[in-house]
């Protein structure tokens, strides 16, 4: 820890933070993985479909890294960063990129996909996810789950009501899943022990996840980070705990 807190808060404000690669934090913060192992568990999905889509796929980073994909693969992305990353990284692996707002409807026919696939979707639409698949046909995805790195959003925005810190449980995901049709085949949630190690790792975090602190800046924060730098300079590294989900359901034949 021989940098000073400024020149760390200036390393971590200058990083691009385009795509969903966190490689920029190794070695500077962990978090423990899920033991279902989803990008495996994904590629198994996805080496016995015939056509696929990946929604909200961020950089393609996830996808990219499944060793086959079938015959038809697409992938939807909101961010225009994000779409330009994917398509750079998807497209010679011969899957096709579609910008779209992440708002229903998905752009794509009723039926079209045996597989529906997504890694910690921002927004889940059931009834278009439903729509989409074909008869048989599955969604498979691991979603944050509720009152994730709570430790740390309540750090700077203090304790948060009951009703913000369910959000996201998978047991209301359940209900809205078979609400639209669909049967949850597959249900496991796990809390992952996730530290930082130093305050330039937090502000990369803050910068990328918008939605764990909105509207955060540095100087909007710059007192609570100052304060916490102190606290990971003289105890440690700061603790959080992530929640995920794997979920997976069918769309009955």
């Amino acid at each position: 820890m021989a940098r000073t807190f400024e020149e760390l808060v200036a390393e971590a404000e200058a990083v691009p933070v385009d795509g969903w690669d966190f490689s920029w934090l190794d070695g500077r913060a962990t978090e423990q993985r899920p033991s279902w192992g989803y990008q495996r568990t994904m590629g198994e999905h996805l080496a016995r479909a015939t056509a696929a889509l990946d929604i909200q796929t961020g950089g393609g980073e996830v996808l990219a890294g499944v060793p086959e994909l079938p015959a038809l693969m697409v992938a939807t992305e909101s961010w225009p960063p994000n779409v330009a990353k994917a398509t750079e990284l998807l497209h010679p692996l011969g899957a096709v990129v579609v910008a779209d707002p992440d708002e229903p409807p998905l752009p794509f026919a009723d039926a079209a996909f045996d597989l529906v696939t997504s890694r910690h979707p921002a927004t889940v639409w059931w009834s278009e996810i439903a729509r989409v698949l074909r008869p048989g046909g599955t969604y498979l995805a691991q979603h944050v789950g509720p009152a994730s790195v709570f430790e740390l959003v309540e750090y700077f925005l203090g304790p948060q009501p009951e009703e913000i810190r369910r959000r996201r449980h998978p047991d209301d995901e359940r209900r809205e899943a078979e609400a639209a049709g669909l049967q949850v085949l597959d249900l496991r949630l796990e809390s992952l022990r996730t530290e930082f190690f130093d305050i330039g790792a937090v502000i990369y975090f803050l910068r990328k996840v918008i939605w764990m602190v909105p509207g955060f800046t540095v100087d909007r924060y710059r007192d609570r980070l100052r304060e916490l730098d102190e606290r990971i300079r003289a105890e440690g590294p700061f603790v959080a705990h992530s929640t995920r989900f794997l979920i997976e359901a069918r769309k009955p034949a």
